[in-house]
């Protein structure tokens, strides 16, 4: 992750301006003093930077509950804040002129809200889960120009290297989303999806409510899959083989394909390294057999007038609340210099959506974007309204 390790941090006047960088306001944790975040815009985005005051010296570095598709868009705030505050860096990751085009000029990368609003539908589409190397999106994506692939990681190495691929290859039918993909699901259009790849996820086996195969997976990817669409699992875990195994039998009705060590026309540098050290490989396919009903989802993430204190709203951290189906999780506070701003966890309990509520006189917002637009995010939005004015 990029970052500057700097001598001492300086805070400048807000809001301010660097070129084209926005610095719109910081927000200081209210219950630990080492720790501030600086509202940015720019090219587009909207986020935060990372304060940590550490002894000798503090990291400048972005936040990751926030951060942009683009990193480039990280360097440019990073170094523009260290020239307007003259900060002393004492070390630092971020290259003061970009050398990689492919992360400046990308078109394949896209933020959630691109699917959102308005998600592409003209065309079959296959989904990749965790797509590590990239090495089977790309192939399946050059071999099926006519498809839409859709790739879903979170770890940032990956996604540039695959990026630096699309454009070297020219492959316009490859899109990329740094988003978690059990969320990503529930805005998917229902009967659209050819096929969901999930090859060789982190099994978790100590942190089971975090793995990909789930109920709910399962049940969104009947409902986005065509007739005769296909969700293959593909793993060198037993563990969750067998977890998966019972996840997909317990529905009322299910079609199923297992293979034990498959040969798959490209595979990934681990499953080849897992070949020669002869660990069983697991397949798991299943085929969907019925068209679903079309996706409606109604609601909005309005908020009515803070009629609380901000004390009231302080004094909500730390605290969980739950609710029928779900649960929000008060994670963090911070004191602007005309408000307070809240770090939630909100939403259903094997899938939650991480994010801020801003408190500004009487108004309150999400920021800097609302929630994804879901069943369980709607309604953990409805109870939140009533913790925040009840």
């Amino acid at each position: 992750m990029p970052h500057l390790h700097i001598e001492e941090f300086k805070e400048i006047s807000f809001p301010a301006r660097e070129n084209d960088v926005v610095f719109n306001f910081v927000a200081a944790n209210a219950n630990h003093d080492d720790e501030k975040l600086i509202s940015v815009s720019y090219d587009g985005d909207d986020f935060f930077l990372l304060v940590k005051v550490e002894e000798n010296r503090s990291l400048l570095k972005s936040d990751k509950l926030t951060r942009p598709a683009s990193i480039y868009n990280v360097h440019r705030a990073l170094l523009a804040y260290a020239k307007l505050a003259q900060l002393d860096i004492i070390a630092s990751n971020v290259p003061e002129q970009q050398k990689n085009i492919h992360l400046q000029e990308v078109t394949a990368l896209k933020k959630i809200e691109y699917f959102a609003e308005n998600f592409p539908t003209e065309k079959e589409v296959r989904i990749e889960v965790g797509f590590g190397s990239g090495r089977h999106l790309l192939h399946q994506a050059a071999e099926n120009p006519d498809i839409l692939f859709i790739g879903i990681e979170i770890h940032r190495p990956s996604i540039e290297q695959v990026l630096k691929q699309i454009t070297i290859q020219e492959l316009d039918n490859l899109l990329v989303l740094d988003y978690d993909a059990r969320l990503f699901m529930e805005l998917v259009p229902s009967n659209i999806v050819g096929k969901i790849y999930v090859h060789f996820p982190v099994p978790w086996d100590k942190k089971p409510h975090r793995r990909v195969i789930s109920t709910s997976f399962i049940e969104e990817s009947r409902r986005v899959l065509k007739v005769d669409g296909r969700l293959e699992l593909r793993t060198d875990s037993e563990n969750y083989y067998a977890y998966s195994y019972e996840t997909f039998i317990a529905f009322n009705k299910t079609v199923l394909h297992i293979n034990k060590n498959k040969d798959i026309a490209v595979t990934s540098k681990y499953e080849d390294r897992w070949r020669k050290m002869e660990k069983n490989i697991y397949d798991v396919t299943m085929i969907n057999e019925e068209e679903s009903a079309a996706l409606v989802i109604d609601g909005e993430f309005n908020f009515d007038m803070l009629k609380k204190s901000y004390e009231d709203i302080l004094a909500l951290h730390g605290q969980t609340q739950r609710f029928d189906g779900g649960f929000i999780h008060f994670e963090r506070a911070y004191k602007l210099e005309n408000g307070v701003m809240m770090r939630l966890s909100m939403g259903s309990f094997d899938r939650p959506e991480h994010l801020y509520v801003l408190i500004e006189g009487t108004k309150i917002s999400y920021y800097p974007t609302h929630p994804l637009k879901s069943k369980s995010n709607l309604l953990a939005h409805s109870f939140l309204q009533k913790v925040l004015n009840g």
